[in-house]
């Protein structure tokens, strides 16, 4: 059975993060895992709406059930936090993954299972997790 990967990455209404996301799921899916990203899988890139309670409470049943949390955290946002501290939390290995120029806080650092700064989404290797 394949393990399940979660990926947190700042939500942009106009999705224009869309394909950051599939190429980061497509890595993630060459070193063996399924993904799950709440933007893609639970609001259809914005097609389905859900309240901020229901957003979170599946945000944090989807994170329970994976092997492996991915925080994409190039750029800064609550949610983002509030999803690396729930796995944090629940003992989950949390990788964080950011461009090498972006600068990571020092709390993030201090639950991150494993950092690993990239040039370019598609010159990060994630076969080695």
């Amino acid at each position: 059975m394949a393990k399940q990967a979660y990926i947190g990455i700042k939500y942009y209404e106009d999705n224009r993060n869309q394909s950051e996301i599939a190429r980061l799921s497509r890595q993630l899916e060459q070193a063996g895992y399924t993904t799950v990203c709440i933007a893609r899988d639970v609001e259809k890139w914005g097609t389905v709406r859900v309240s901020p309670q229901e957003l979170m409470q599946r945000t944090f049943t989807i994170i329970d059930q994976s092997d492996l949390i991915v925080m994409e955290m190039s750029e800064k946002g609550v949610g983002l936090g509030i999803e690396a501290g729930y796995a944090y939390a629940k003992g989950k290995y949390l990788l964080i993954v950011l461009q090498k120029e972006r600068e990571l806080s020092s709390t993030m650092a201090g639950i991150a299972t494993k950092i690993i700064r990239y040039n370019t989404l598609e010159q990060l290797d994630l076969t080695t997790l």
